[in-house]
């Protein structure tokens, strides 16, 4: 028996989100994802002044409001032929790793984990625990991690005046200078972070936490710990979640927080991982626009592209059915986040559960979790590093005639800002966003995005309107649609 199902709008997704479903015989046989909000920033950006970007673009969305102003400043930078000074280095990766590092938090307590406490699951043996943890508005849990966010993003305040929206990040750096006092500041806020995520999420040390290194050492790590990534791998074993949700198993990643390494490279290394790993080449990225409500006449690289709106009947476009362009890597589907990242960056963990299973929902969660344990260490590197008394900005001065990209790692993934100036003003402006590249349409010839190719296979009852296996695969993406169409 075949159907037709919609399901949307999704809720705790910000924008609009909708997946219709075709099934067969109980099974999904083909899904589309549509982006049905059209937003228009690239058409605001058009012959503004360029350092314009830095106050519209944080305004595409107010999770991420950050990582467009450090892809806005790194295309500047490059356009000038710029090099920020260490301090203004170390700065920059301190604002945008705290914005990433309560995105995830944000993501697994209050988008993903309240899905385990609905009634379709009472009678699992961890049903009542999930409720009583991670219930929307009323889990205890949420009343623990809030308070970390709002602790944590303290240091926003120090670095960078405010959250979101901040005009700190600057293309010669950071428009802050940080005192040998507010060093002190810094490092309170990240031992207090710390010991928030080692007691409640982790129940371990970070860094025994970072150095597992295999499916068999996880399972033996979380068995009888009482911590919420221990509880989340107990419910994800019952249900299987390592086996749902694979898509093509392409990794990109263009490498996070610059010099922020302990050798002076990315902390997170730049590439792509397909099998094995491959060097990255910005020129090889193209957008497609055979199945959205644009126009279009092939793939473009973004330096070349643009976003006209269709603005005919839509009917005249019988095979469009999305505001998102479709990004491709040399004609490919990669997925991007943090499971890219760490697939790219060569974590042991992470690499083996996807030689296991897949890209995985499980692996998807466990890279983003990885991830605070990760970084945490790294920032307080960083602010350790941070030279009181010297420059934290470099000057510069904004070239007439310019092409550039900024390439950076936002929590859900890669963010690519492409530039280009003409006679002092913004005359090209394209932005490809991580759920571009995830909840990508079809292409010319046919190809499903990643979430498209995720969601083949999965069950769906008899009657079911929302099946929840397609729900968990869907927010393990994290959707953030509003960064998606411009």
């Amino acid at each position: 028996m075949s159907r037709r199902l919609t399901i949307g709008p999704f809720n705790r997704v910000e924008g609009d989100l909708e997946v219709t479903l075709d099934v067969a015989d109980g099974r999904v046989a083909s899904a589309q994802v549509s982006s049905s909000l059209y937003r228009g920033f690239e058409h605001v950006l058009l012959a503004k002044h360029p350092l314009d970007a830095l106050v519209i673009v944080p305004r595409i969305c107010g999770i991420c409001s950050v990582s467009q102003s450090s892809a806005a400043a790194t295309a500047l930078a490059a356009a000038a032929g710029l090099e920020m000074p260490p301090n203004g280095r170390l700065a920059s990766n301190l604002i945008l790793a705290c914005e990433n590092l309560a995105d995830h938090l944000t993501h697994f307590y209050l988008f993903f984990m309240p899905d385990f406490a609905r009634e379709a699951y009472r009678g699992r043996c961890w049903h009542d625990q999930a409720e009583k943890r991670f219930k929307a508005t009323v889990g205890e849990a949420q009343r623990e991690a809030l308070p970390a966010r709002a602790d944590l993003l303290r240091l926003m305040g120090y670095l960078a005046g405010k959250w979101p929206h901040s005009l700190a990040l600057q293309p010669g750096g950071t428009t802050r200078a940080v005192t040998a006092t507010e060093k002190v500041r810094l490092l309170a806020v990240l031992r207090e972070f710390r010991a928030f995520l080692s007691t409640i999420v982790f129940g371990d040390a970070l860094e025994e936490v970072a150095a597992i290194g295999s499916v068999e050492q996880l399972a033996a790590w979380a068995q009888g710990r009482l911590a919420d990534l221990p509880r989340f791998l107990a419910i994800a074993g019952d249900l299987g979640l390592a086996r749902v949700g694979r898509a093509s198993d392409g990794f990109l990643s263009y490498g996070a927080y610059s010099h922020g390494g302990e050798d002076g490279q990315p902390l997170f290394a730049r590439g792509l991982w397909h099998g094995a790993w491959q060097p990255f080449d910005e020129a090889r990225i193209t957008e497609d626009v055979t199945h959205a409500w644009l126009h279009g006449d092939r793939p473009r690289h973004p330096q070349q592209g643009e976003t006209r709106p269709f603005t005919g009947e839509f009917s005249d476009r019988p095979d469009a059915y999305t505001w998102c362009k479709a990004p491709r890597y040399a004609g490919q589907v990669f997925e991007s986040g943090a499971l890219a990242r760490q697939m790219v960056a060569g974590h042991p963990l992470l690499r083996a559960l996807v030689a296991a299973d897949g890209g995985s929902v499980l692996a998807r969660v466990v890279a983003r979790l990885l991830e605070l344990a990760l970084v945490v260490p790294a920032m307080e590197r960083w602010v350790r590093a941070l030279t009181p008394g010297e420059p934290f900005c470099s000057q510069w001065q904004l070239p007439e005639q310019a092409s550039a990209a900024g390439l950076v790692e936002a929590a859900r993934g890669a963010l690519g800002h492409w530039l280009r100036i003409e006679r002092g003003k913004i005359a090209g402006y394209q932005i490809i966003a991580p759920t571009t590249w995830n909840f990508s349409p079809r292409d010319a010839t046919g190809v499903p995005g990643a979430l498209e190719q995720a969601l083949v296979g999965l069950p769906v009852g008899e009657g079911e309107g929302a099946p929840l296996t397609v729900q968990h695969v869907v927010r393990s993406f994290d959707p953030c649609m509003v960064c998606t169409v411009h």
